[in-house]
């Protein structure tokens, strides 16, 4: 019971903390997801919503905190966590949407833009000289799923009639299905999945739509490079980490390691490692690398980012935009991509991923589950 509440609270302070950073670490010109001037990042309505959602996601933490103890005694079981985390998030959401709402119309009622000179900027080396992402950190994921597949494929024939669950965290001992090819390698069906499916993720980022700043034109570009490049490494890398989680997992399923509250924590330290690297890389980068210092001679150029909020949606995470030929475009909120659902690409991708979910619900296939 002690783990549980311990866990709870954790798991509390963890998004806490993550939505008191989301507009710390967002671009200044994008103040929850409002598209403002650069001479209005300071403004007294900015700088009051912030202090007010900040104040107010902590006081709700800490609520939560004080409150989630005794709900995990009186319920005595993990499926409180789910319902303080579904309740914590929805409260914190609705808090972003409104400070999102309040900085928008203090924009539209001010007349923020008025006297402005709006415009786009495009990096035409963008083709030709694309960001070259470090290919070679694949080496370590190949390898492990290599090594995974050989240890289970020699493993196989030994392996009890019933295999423990992958749950969650770890290996659930308690809960046990029948040995079958399909369940007792689903850590490698997963780490294939992960170790081809990441790889086409960056393929896909490096080719969107460069998030630049007609402002500083010169400076975000190169800024922008060394995000991406950044995000790129991180992503092959936490690929690495993911897999060798799988393979921890799997010799714990397939009785090579004992499962315990340490094997658990090694198991698990891998991606600990990788979420903490993308997290001071977003301190110190900042979303499209705005936190990145300018060098000399990339001066300003007289006009300001177009005002594109008429194209974003539910507080700047949906974008649609018919006249953009952009697949892909970087999100308002956080270190993320989002699909431009004004281009019919962005639709058939949907289409595939919906099929895929309701032929798996249907039974027709078998997707590699999730840890």
């Amino acid at each position: 019971m002690t783990l549980l509440v311990l866990a709870c609270l954790a798991q509390v302070t963890l998004l806490t903390v993550a939505a008191w950073a989301l507009p710390v670490l967002a671009r200044p010109t994008l103040p929850f997801g409002v598209r403002v001037p650069a001479g209005r990042v300071a403004d007294p309505a900015i700088t009051a919503r912030r202090l007010r959602y900040s104040r107010t996601v902590v006081t709700l933490g800490v609520l939560a905190a004080l409150g989630s103890a005794p709900a995990v005694v009186l319920a005595g079981t993990p499926d409180v966590l789910t319902t303080i985390a579904a309740l914590l998030c929805a409260a914190d959401i609705a808090l972003y949407a409104a400070a999102h709402r309040a900085i928008r119309a203090a924009k539209r009622h001010g007349d923020w833009y008025a006297g402005t000179r709006q415009a786009v900027t495009a990096d035409t080396t963008w083709r030709t000289h694309p960001v070259r992402p470090p290919w070679p950190l694949l080496i370590p994921s190949l390898t492990l799923l290599a090594g995974t597949t050989a240890i289970g494929l020699t493993r196989y024939s030994s392996l009890p009639d019933t295999l423990a669950t992958l749950r969650g965290l770890g290996i659930d001992t308690h809960h046990r299905v029948a040995t079958t090819p399909g369940t007792a390698f689903a850590p490698v069906l997963s780490q294939t999945a992960i170790t081809i499916l990441v790889p086409v993720l960056v393929a896909a980022l490096i080719r969107a739509r460069p998030e630049t700043d007609a402002e500083h034109p010169a400076n975000s570009a190169r800024r922008y490079r060394i995000y991406l490049r950044g995000i790129a490494t991180l992503l092959l890398a936490g690929a690495a980490c993911a897999d060798l989680t799988l393979l921890l997992l799997a010799l714990q399923q397939w009785n090579i390691l004992t499962p315990s509250p340490l094997t658990t924590a090694v198991t698990w330290a891998p991606m600990a490692a990788i979420a903490a690297a993308l997290l001071i890389f977003g301190v110190r980068v900042g979303e499209a690398g705005h936190r990145l210092p300018a060098l000399p001679g990339e001066s300003g150029s007289g006009y300001v980012q177009r005002d594109d909020d008429p194209y974003w949606h539910l507080a700047g995470t949906i974008y649609i935009n018919r006249h953009d030929p952009a697949i892909l475009v970087h999100q308002r909120l956080g270190s993320r991509w989002t699909l431009n659902l004004g281009n019919p690409v962005a639709w058939t991708v949907l289409a595939v991923f919906a099929s895929l979910a309701l032929l798996q619900l249907l039974g027709i296939i078998d997707l590699p589950p999730t840890s």
